[in-house]
């Protein structure tokens, strides 16, 4: 029994691993070599992309149509249906107005309309015709006195057109109020009562 136990020579029970030095040796040598090549070749890049430049909007952003607005919100829902403001340019959904905003002024969203972030620079010419603009339309609508009485007056009407039409809707509401259904006098009789009014008038 004990002769067994010691004859060990020929199993190995370390239970280590063992590594090939040469393997890893030449391995790592492949990979320096590859490194080497690939900082030597210069990335083959395409022309660089020429955008416009940043130009202004030409329509009226809009973030108060739904506001104040419940939805239902569903997860199989596509994203222009779901809460929150939808981009069909770059198709995303962004959650609140601010974030919007910040999303239609971002680089992202301006590339992808194909244009870069840089503003085209003016020329001495073209900031001067821009003057020129605009003293003319400072002169010709020059503002008097009688622009704002008139202004003052066309907004008078308006409120006082808003009010008359809210006394009319009041007192379509009063006069539906007033109509009351016919009541049988011989059920009004066996429940107890005259009618279905109020004691005060």
């Amino acid at each position: 029994m004990s002769n067994t136990s010691n004859n060990v020579a020929g199993v190995d029970n370390t239970f280590r691993r063992k590594f090939d030095r040469e393997e890893y040796l030449e391995r790592a040598r492949e990979r320096e070599r590859q490194e080497e090549e690939g900082r030597s070749k210069p990335k083959a890049k395409g022309p660089p992309v020429q955008r416009k430049p940043l130009k202004h909007r030409d329509y009226e952003v809009d973030l108060e149509s739904r506001l104040g607005k419940t939805q239902v919100v569903t997860p199989v829902a596509p994203l222009s249906q779901q809460a929150g403001y939808y981009c069909s340019v770059c198709e995303c959904v962004v959650k609140d107005s601010a974030n919007y905003l910040d999303h239609i002024n971002g680089k992202k969203h301006q590339r992808a309309l194909g244009m870069s972030m840089r503003v085209e620079r003016a020329s001495l010419k073209q900031v001067q015709e821009r003057f020129e603009v605009l003293k003319k339309r400072k002169d010709v609508g020059s503002f008097t006195e009688q622009d704002l009485d008139e202004r003052i007056l066309k907004q008078q009407q308006e409120e006082e057109e808003k009010k008359r039409l809210r006394r009319e809707k009041k007192k379509e509401k009063k006069e539906k109020a007033v109509e009351e259904p016919e009541i049988d006098p011989d059920v009004a009789a066996m429940m107890g009562f005259g009618g279905f009014r109020s004691s005060k008038k």
